[in-house]
């Protein structure tokens, strides 16, 4: 077969095909003009689906932050000049920054701002004396918010109960966190939080405690402070 028949049939079966190709989407062309506009749609939803998230992500930060800037307001001092932006109380601070996590915290519940706020409206209720409010708080913090979070959480479960003699279900959850650290709560300091209960109810141990965390956590402030307690107690 000479050049010119090849190409004269690789010619024909081009436009065959082409045929073929044109034929098809003209009796499928409702099939096509669904897909495409399925397909259109889908990437339009797609892509606004991911713009909303961030803007709620976005503005979910912004209003975390305006709720820390109240939780971190100064309480008025006597040497306060004119106009400074303080709190009467600590409790009115509280109670002011409670309302804001509690928005943030319901507005946004999917996202970590909402999450780190439910931590702090367990802590702003503690701070108002509302210790089942800032339980159920702080479970759901524990249950929901991710490792590190409730790490936290658990912490100030513990401190709420040391406040309400509540020792031994403070030591268990000591106890845990020691054998689970995380990023937020590393062993030392639940070691030292644990010491600090021992040193009530069982004073030798608290020693041994103390000496332990000195020695394995060399280099550290967990180990300054245990040697001073250390000091202390002998």
């Amino acid at each position: 077969m000479d050049t010119q028949t090849r190409h004269a049939l690789k010619h024909n079966a081009l436009i065959d095909t082409a045929k073929t190709g044109m034929d098809w989407l003209q009796e499928n062309k409702k099939a096509v003009l669904l897909f495409t506009v399925v397909v259109f749609v889908t990437l339009v939803v797609g892509i606004g689906s991911v713009v909303l998230y961030q803007n709620r992500q976005d503005q979910s930060q912004r209003d975390f932050g305006l709720a820390m800037e109240t939780y971190l307001t100064p309480i008025a001092q006597p040497t306060d000049p004119p106009g400074a932006k303080t709190f009467p109380s600590p409790i009115a601070r509280a109670t002011k920054a409670n309302a804001e996590f509690l928005e943030v915290a319901n507005r946004y519940p999917m996202t970590s701002a909402g999450k780190n706020a439910e931590y702090f409206v367990g802590l702003t209720y503690m701070a108002m004396g509302r210790n089942a409010d800032a339980e159920h708080a702080l479970h759901q913090v524990v249950d929901h918010g991710g490792r590190d979070l409730a790490a936290l959480a658990q912490m100030a479960l513990a401190g709420l109960d040391k406040q309400t003699g509540r020792d031994s279900d403070a030591i268990q959850i000591y106890r845990n966190l020691v054998a689970h650290p995380t990023v937020s709560v590393p062993v030392g300091e639940s070691e030292l939080a644990l010491a600090a209960m021992y040193e009530k109810t069982n004073p030798q141990q608290a020693k041994q405690l103390y000496a332990h965390i000195k020695d394995t956590e060399k280099d550290t402030e967990a180990s300054s402070i245990a040697e001073k307690k250390l000091a202390q107690l002998n």
